[in-house]
């Protein structure tokens, strides 16, 4: 491959990567999927529709994921979720922070792009605070310390994805076993998920899970298929033009809205993270624009202040140390049947969980959160 050919292939993967993002952003608003709103739901009103919705969204990309990799289309063990570390104290305590202060921000990191793409200058504070948190917890003072900390809790030798182990005991390759698990989680997922009558009759939230999923199985493919260069041209070597070189990834929030910050405020170029910020941002606001739901939304007191910028720097800490958010590792790191993002999936759920409790007891005792 020339050298003009690879540049031509970055700004076609960086296209691509815009659009799908315009795309999932859309789907979202449209749909309202928040991992959040379905934590809310149960915990306060005892309703599992949208977490139905982000059951079918895991089995869709999943299968998809999977089904990729039987085929031959990615490598598995090239994704950023297949390591040989498993940071499980991180990813607990980081899932139960950003988990926790997802709460408090009314919203994770990907809902937060949504609500700032539908005029919320609340959302604008959040982002700006957890892309700052999430930058001195990954490359600033914070990263020693998180070094020195919960990062020395691991496991190694062991591959983190599940379907490895499999691959192991029964003497299976890596695609086969994974297309097998997928086939057994993602079908009792979807024999729940499609158990519920009320849900199935629910055109959106059907079409908001098939949507999300097939968004993400669609950058797997993007990044993992025709983002991969067998030769580069500076290198000479095999890599992926989606992820750090030597794996492939789909889509997180986090990360990326720390690199939007960082090329904002510098001469960085704007590469795929910020490309993703953008495009859910812009999918949002077309959305909002077009059921006429965009309202500019400011902060309405001290209190609510201060919650929303707490919330947002245990969302920026936490998604860092956890290696991702709702999406990064709950959609995207458990599409892969990585054990880490099992562990940092439970401590997000768990951190939610526990925020909300407290919400409520306060507001039982009189006080707003």
């Amino acid at each position: 491959m020339s050298l003009a050919e690879f540049h031509d292939l970055q700004q076609l993967l960086l296209v691509l990567s815009f659009v799908l993002a315009v795309v999932f952003g859309w789907v979202t608003q449209k749909s309202h999927f928040c991992t959040m709103g379905a934590v809310s739901d149960i915990v306060n009103m005892g309703d599992w529709t949208r977490m139905r919705m982000w059951a079918l969204a895991i089995a869709v990309a999943m299968l998809g994921f999977w089904g990729l990799a039987w085929s031959g289309q990615i490598e598995p063990a090239d994704s950023v979720y297949s390591v040989h570390r498993l940071l499980w104290l991180s990813a607990l305590c980081g899932g139960l922070l950003f988990g926790f202060g997802m709460v408090l921000a009314s919203g994770c990191a990907s809902k937060t792009l949504l609500r700032l793409g539908a005029g919320s200058f609340k959302a604008l504070l959040v982002f700006v605070v957890m892309g700052a948190s999430a930058q001195i917890t990954s490359r600033g003072f914070l990263m020693d310390w998180r070094n020195r900390s919960v990062d020395q809790v691991q496991i190694t030798d062991i591959n983190s994805l599940l379907p490895s182990w499999l691959a192991q005991a029964v003497g299976l390759d890596l695609a086969r076993s994974g297309l097998l698990l997928s086939l057994l989680i993602a079908g009792a997922l979807l024999a729940w998920v499609l158990r519920s009558r009320s849900f199935r009759q629910d055109r959106a939230s059907v079409m908001g899970g098939l949507g999300i999923g097939l968004c993400l199985v669609l950058m797997w493919w993007i990044s993992g298929s025709l983002g991969l260069v067998q030769e580069h041209p500076q290198t000479l070597e095999a890599s992926y033009l989606i992820g750090s070189g030597q794996s492939f990834e789909a889509l997180s929030f986090v990360g990326p809205s720390a690199r939007t910050l960082e090329a904002l405020s510098t001469e960085s170029r704007f590469g795929y993270g910020t490309t993703l910020v953008a495009g859910v941002i812009v999918g949002a606001a077309l959305q909002a624009l077009r059921s006429g739901s965009f309202r500019w939304e400011g902060l309405h007191s001290v209190r609510d202040t201060g919650s929303h910028v707490i919330g947002a720097i245990c969302m920026g800490i936490g998604g860092i140390t956890a290696g991702g958010c709702t999406v990064g590792q709950g959609l995207s790191g458990i599409s892969t049947l990585s054990v880490i993002s099992v562990i940092a999936l439970a401590g997000i759920l768990a951190g939610a969980v526990l925020a909300l409790r407290l919400q409520s007891w306060r507001v039982m005792r009189g006080a707003n959160f």
